[in-house]
């Protein structure tokens, strides 16, 4: 039986790796981590009574280890904060980490599991938008896998299967354009949190969910998808596909273009990840071609949607700019999501934080680290 740690249970793609778990019920689930979400935590603990259970503070802690003392015969041990984060993250009984986590936080996790051999089911996409050279080497020196939980980057690495003597001309890497699809700058202005969070195909987080309304999602999957598959930046080309029926593809030097279609199921890549390379049956509604009047495919609009931009050009300057543009747009949708700033402050917070940073060129994980607090102290400082 595989035994699976879990970052971040308690979100999106944490609850639905749980119902992966209960569907197949052939995966034990080791330790499970969770920021603050207390009551939600406590239902997964009492229903799959994991070794190792992290919470974001001591409070929150305090708070769960009286709501579990009612278990009886019940043995755990309860983390809290970081020092929680790789507790669960180095589960000694645990194959595999599913960094299930938002934000540049589930870096040092994700390095901790990959040290204690753990194959990684990679959702943290900002592990490797921020310190991808690091992680990807450690993975390789320490002979751990890393798969890809995000749709497109699971699609980009089933289309690769039985390929790889062959030659990768592009990645097309896809996108629904959110909901502001085909808006012009001049309609972002008065945007709401309300209508921002109405993505029109996925279901996610909040946070991801705006990064799609401002295209930057799909900019840190440009980062994500040239670590993830070695290939140059100038090889990725992204597109619009607003139904989000195709993934992702890869064209080959032959001009063959190999592409994975389905219906926008989060649990197609992360059941993928865990049971690589076997395919299993997956409930759910599937893709019928004879309702399919067309596929669309549209050119991403760059000037209203700087987020691509800021992401090639942040790969182009390298060191800890990627990281730096990362943290901005961690600070901006916070401020955003809290109704403190507009929409379009989004993307001129990144700017600004790109342009007045000090960079630091083959960064060690300790300078990608203090990104964070750095971006976060210029920005909240002119604000």
């Amino acid at each position: 039986m595989k035994k699976i740690s879990i970052i971040g249970s308690t979100g999106s793609i944490g609850t639905q790796t749980l119902e992966v778990v209960r569907t197949n019920k052939d995966i034990e689930v080791a330790a499970l981590a969770a920021g603050t979400n207390v009551s939600l935590l406590e239902e997964q603990v009492r229903e799959f009574r994991p070794r190792i259970i992290s919470i974001g503070d001591e409070t929150l802690a305090e708070d769960l280890r009286q709501r579990l003392s009612d278990i009886p015969d019940y043995k755990y041990e309860l983390f809290f904060g970081m020092d929680g984060l790789k507790a669960v993250a180095t589960a000694e009984e645990a194959d595999m980490v599913v960094t299930a986590i938002v934000g540049m936080i589930g870096v040092e996790p994700t390095i901790a599991a990959i040290n204690a051999g753990k194959d990684i089911a990679l959702a943290n996409k900002e592990t490797l938008v921020t310190a991808g050279s690091i992680v990807m080497n450690l993975a390789k020196e320490k002979g751990v896998s890393i798969l890809p939980v995000d749709s497109e980057h699971s699609a980009i690495f089933q289309s690769l299967q039985g390929n790889s003597m062959n030659p990768v001309s592009r990645i097309l890497l896809t996108a629904s354009g959110g909901p502001f699809r085909g808006r012009k700058k001049e309609e972002l202005i008065d945007v709401t949190v309300e209508q921002a969070l109405n993505h029109p195909n996925w279901s996610m987080g909040p946070k991801i969910t705006i990064d799609s309304a401002t295209m930057v999602n799909k900019g840190l999957e440009v980062i994500e998808a040239k670590w993830l598959f070695d290939v140059d930046p100038s090889q990725i080309e992204v597109l619009i596909q607003p139904k989000s029926i195709i993934h992702s593809a890869v064209e080959y030097a032959d001009g063959a273009i190999i592409a994975q279609l389905g219906t926008p199921d989060m649990k197609l890549p992360i059941q993928y990840a865990l049971y690589y390379p076997e395919r299993r049956f997956l409930p759910g509604e599937r893709l019928d071609f004879t309702k399919i009047k067309d596929i669309e495919i549209e050119i991403p609009d760059r000037d209203t949607f700087k987020g691509l931009d800021f992401a090639y050009e942040s790969l182009r300057r390298g060191g800890t700019m990627p990281a730096v543009m990362n943290a901005a747009n961690e600070y901006a949708v916070a401020e955003f999501l809290a109704g403190k700033i507009r929409f379009l402050d989004i993307y001129a917070l990144i700017e600004y934080a790109m342009t007045h940073a000090e960079i630091i060129d083959n960064p060690s994980v300790e300078d990608i680290v203090g990104v964070m607090p750095y971006v976060k102290d210029m920005l909240g400082s002119i604000r």
